[in-house]
């Protein structure tokens, strides 16, 4: 191995007052989610609690957490944002710089697996070429990594790549590898890269095939790796662009004005405990070699087999073995593509449910941070939650019907004499339906008081951007239940042990015909059908309360086929409406991506550099050894190691 001693260095300084953070946002979850469960209590034991209303406490516990949580990150990354303070120093914001008198070598991996080719080559294409060349000590490249299985698709990978290769000779060194193997997936295509090649660089950005980015953004990544010896990775916001679909559009402006104030919040209490996303991050290659051999996990899919969702775990590996995860919150420039209509975005939402829920298996290992451990279970519960809601609704609905179906009786006694009239429930309903409304709409109201103070011009003026929010909190209300029926039925298909292929996501922009949005959505139209009419016949109160479920149910068919439109998103942002910054103000990337060339000539292919193989080793996690590791710096202490040795 490249070092002998695995653990990073420990003279960095760590965030400062990490511990008291984390508690302070604790208290604040627990005083609220405390406040709304007795409200929701006091409201259900008048005139005793049931069975059923016992199951709504406890689901309702489970999501208005949830709620909680997104909360006080928006509130805190608000305030963050405001003052212009870095979530993880609490320090003002000011350029990162890295020491002049050393150099480094980075390496932009792009794993792919039988995507467009044309599309890969012209945004790489379009990184590399805004990459500034007067830091010649800052050396950087790119490797193309091919597991694709069609034959035609990798003679065109070969083709292209060389043309890109004589396009960009002289200012960024392309390398181009294709393994014959798909064995564990985007995870395995990274770890045989990092065997053979990774002694070579000292960080690697790791890119997906639709991800693109500014060159100031990458300097800007390798210059924090180098100011801080204890960073083994740090993930940026990437931001949707390139949408034309009222869907797309509509959550390429959502990205825009709330992803970066919530990542700041989250950054507030993760600390250097981050997450990792997967793409868009540049990792020390080094630590990410030492900690990050994933192993299989025992058992069969969807549970078992291959790790999918691998960045979690990576992120978890690194952080167990003494190495900072932390979230670059304010970093303009990094960008990615999405599924441009809701059914490719459910596809590919079905596969991260797989991934995630895998993660509970994980809960336990052995040496994990407990930061770690709430990114496995929060991973799990953002696909669960639609469960857990479903669920909500559903014992609700029969709780109506029940005491709608139930005559009253006031006398419950043959002695009494007299009756037993019901009570008035205390004035907590609207108190409480309100309080959990106006939590879930305080991310958007503060993305938009930013965005209105800082910049409305970029997002078409102030009077069109707050059409816009309306407009996009109006969407998300309206599929919030067909997304509902998509996750419970996925996170219910994995529990019963089925699995999905992991095939490239769809990012081209079409409409959906209306016989495949039937097709996919007959069956939320027919629970959303049944739903109004049961509850209007029996408990008229009921069915206006559940009015944006059963409505947003019967509307999914029109929802997938409209919100897929071109012609609808396209004559949206000609009004002036869903604007983003990535459209008024398009860098140089973007623009340069838009030309998209393509292979010229009979340019051959230049081999990869030559090999320097490395081991990788496969980690566990039902073992550790805490002495060989320094994930905080209280592992290091003398009663940290006495109360090690007295497990051992």
């Amino acid at each position: 191995m490249r070092s002998a001693d695995p653990c990073p260095p420990a003279d960095s300084a760590s965030p400062p007052w990490r511990g008291t953070r984390r508690l302070l946002f604790a208290l604040l979850f627990a005083g609220t989610v405390s406040l709304g469960v007795w409200a929701m209590f006091r409201i259900l034991i008048v005139g005793g609690v049931s069975p059923l209303e016992l199951i709504i406490l406890g689901l309702f516990t489970i999501t208005f957490g949830w709620i909680t949580i997104a909360f006080w990150s928006a509130i805190i990354g608000f305030m963050l944002t405001l003052t212009r303070r870095d979530p993880v120093t609490l320090s003002r914001r000011r350029p990162v710089t890295s020491p002049s008198d050393t150099g480094s070598r980075t390496v932009l991996a792009m794993p792919i697996h039988n995507e467009d080719v044309a599309r890969v080559v012209a945004g790489l294409e379009a990184t590399c070429r805004d990459l500034p060349n007067d830091a010649p000590e800052r050396q950087i490249e790119a490797f193309i990594l091919s597991d694709s299985t069609d034959d035609a698709i990798i003679a065109d990978e070969t083709a292209q790549v060389a043309a890109l290769q004589a396009r960009l000779a002289g200012q960024c060194d392309v390398h181009y590898r294709h393994r014959n193997s798909n064995v564990g997936r985007k995870a395995g295509n990274l770890a045989e890269f990092s065997q053979r090649w990774g002694r070579r660089y000292d960080f690697m950005l790791v890119l997906d095939a639709d991800s693109l980015m500014t060159g100031a953004s990458i300097v800007s990544l390798i210059d924090a790796m180098q100011a801080n010896p204890r960073l083994g990775l740090l993930q940026t916001v990437p931001i949707p662009v390139r949408q034309d679909s009222l869907f797309g559009r509509a959550n390429q402006l959502a990205a825009s004005l709330y992803a970066p104030m919530l990542a700041a919040g989250l950054s507030f209490w993760h600390a250097d405990a981050a997450n990792y996303f997967g793409h868009n991050a540049i990792l020390r290659t080094r630590a990410f070699m030492e900690s990050c051999g994933l192993p299989n996990l025992r058992g069969d899919p969807p549970l078992g087999g291959e790790i999918l969702s691998h960045d979690f775990v990576e992120a978890a590996l690194l952080r167990r073995a003494g190495w900072q995860v932390q979230m670059q919150t304010d970093l303009a420039g990094s960008y990615e593509e999405m599924p441009s209509h809701l059914l490719d975005f459910a596809k590919r939402d079905r596969r991260w449910v797989q991934g995630n829920l895998q993660h509970l298996r994980l809960l336990f290992g052995r040496g994990l941070h407990a930061m770690s451990r709430l990114h496995f279970l929060f991973g799990a519960l953002a696909y669960i939650a639609s469960l857990i809601w479903l669920g909500i609704l559903a014992v609700s609905t029969a709780d109506a019907l029940a005491r709608a179906l139930t005559e009253p009786n006031f006398f419950t006694s043959d002695a009494q004499l007299f009756p037993d009239w019901p009570l008035a429930p205390p004035p907590l309903i609207m108190p409480l339906l309100a309080g959990t409304l106006a939590m879930l709409l305080m991310p958007k109201v503060l993305g938009l008081i930013l965005a209105l103070r800082r910049r409305p011009a970029e997002f078409g003026g102030r009077s069109r951007l707050a059409a816009s929010v309306l407009l996009e909190a109006l969407f998300a209300m309206l599929i919030a239940p067909m997304m509902m029926i998509f996750h419970s039925r996925f996170v219910i298909g994995v529990l019963g042990g089925r699995t999905v292929a992991w095939d490239p996501q769809s990012r081209e922009g079409r409409a959906v015909p209306w016989q495949e949005a039937w097709r996919h959505t007959w069956q939320a139209t027919l629970v959303g059908l049944l739903w109004a009419v049961i509850t209007w016949w029996y408990t008229p109160v009921f069915f206006w309360w559940l009015t944006p479920v059963w409505l947003g149910l019967l509307l999914s068919a029109p929802l997938v086929r409209w919100s897929s439109s071109l012609t609808l998103g396209r004559s949206l942002r000609r009004a002036g409406l869903l604007l983003v910054p990535s459209e008024t103000h398009p860098p140089v990337v973007l623009r340069e991506l838009a030309r998209q060339p393509t292979a010229t000539g009979q340019a051959s292919l230049v081999p990869p550099p030559e090999e320097l193989p490395d081991e990788m080793p496969i980690q566990s996690f039902s073992a550790f050894d805490y002495q060989a590791s320094r994930y905080t710096e209280r592992r290091n202490t003398p009663a940290r190691r006495r109360k090690v040795a007295r497990k051992r």
